[in-house]
C-alpha cells in the first residue's frame, strides 16, 4: 500500500493507525499468504466480530433502556449481519485494498460478500488492537450504525427464509430447498409439515397452518442449527 493510498483509506476509516501493520493484516486474505510469510486476517476478524457485537450492544442498551434481553438480542442480530458488514465495507471501498491470491482475484474476490464482511470485521479488530475499544466502537457507530434504523422497527417480524438464504450465500453454499412432507387435517384447516434441505442434507422440519408459515418456521430452525454448528466449529479451531 503506497503512502497516498494509506492516507486516503485512513481518511475514509476515520482512524490514523499508530501501527500500520494492523491495517495491512486486516486487509490480507488467507489466499494471499500462500505467496508469502505474512499473516492473514482471520484472527483479527474473530476479534472484530466480538468487538462489533459489544459496540452494537452498548448502543442498543443506551438507546432502548426498557427493552428486555430478548429484544436487545434480536435487534443486535439484525444490525450485526453479513449484509450490513458487507454494505459498510462497500461504503468504505475496502474491496479496492484487499490483498488476495491469484485465485480469488480471478473469481471476483473483491466483490464477494463473505470476503468484504470478513474484512470489515477484521478492520474493527485492527482498530481495537491499535487503539482500544472506544475508537473501535466509534468506528462501528460511524460506519455501520450511521443511518441504520435504530427504532422499534428492529423488532418487526423476521423473514427467516431471507435470513437463511443470506447466511448460505455469504458462505458460498447452494440455496435452500423446501419440500412438503406431510399434509393433515380437513381441507379448510390443513396443517403442513415442511422440510428444508441444503445440498441434499435435511436441516430442519416444521409445521404451519399454511405452506408459507411452515417454510418460515423451518427456515428459522435451520438457521439456528447452522449458527450453532458455526459457533462450535469456531471454538474448536
Amino acid at each position: 500500500m503506497t503512502e497516498p493510498e494509506r492516507e486516503d483509506l485512513e481518511a475514509r476509516l476515520g482512524h490514523r493507525f499508530q501501527k500500520i501493520g494492523w491495517l495491512e493484516r486486516a486487509l490480507t486474505h488467507r489466499s494471499h499468504t500462500f505467496l508469502s510469510d505474512e499473516r492473514h486476517n482471520e484472527r483479527l476478524e474473530f476479534l472484530g466480530d466480538s468487538v462489533l457485537g459489544l459496540a452494537v450492544s452498548q448502543v442498543l442498551v443506551v438507546r432502548f433502556p426498557d427493552w428486555d434481553e430478548g429484544s436487545l438480542s434480536k435487534a443486535r442480530a439484525r444490525l450485526v449481519s453479513a449484509a450490513s458488514a458487507e454494505a459498510a465495507a462497500n461504503r468504505l471501498r475496502l474491496g479496492d485494498h484487499l490483498r488476495l491470491g491469484p485465485g480469488e482475484e480471478k473469481t471476483g474476490g473483491r466483490k464477494k460478500r463473505n470476503l468484504l464482511a470478513d474484512a470489515y470485521e477484521a478492520v474493527v479488530g485492527a482498530i481495537f488492537r491499535d487503539a482500544g475499544f472506544e475508537p473501535a466502537a466509534a468506528f462501528v457507530e460511524r460506519t455501520l450504525l450511521n443511518g441504520a434504523p435504530l427504532t422499534e422497527s428492529l423488532l418487526a417480524g423476521e423473514d427467516n427464509k431471507s435470513a437463511l438464504q443470506e447466511w448460505l450465500q455469504s458462505r458460498g453454499m447452494h440455496p435452500a430447498e423446501y419440500r412438503i412432507i406431510k399434509e393433515s387435517g380437513p381441507e379448510h384447516q390443513k396443517t403442513f409439515r415442511v422440510s428444508v434441505r441444503v445440498d441434499d442434507r435435511s436441516l430442519a422440519e416444521a409445521e404451519g397452518r399454511s405452506k408459507k408459515s411452515a417454510e418460515q418456521a423451518a427456515a428459522g430452525l435451520a438457521l439456528e442449527a447452522l449458527l450453532a454448528e458455526d459457533g462450535n466449529e469456531g471454538r474448536s479451531r
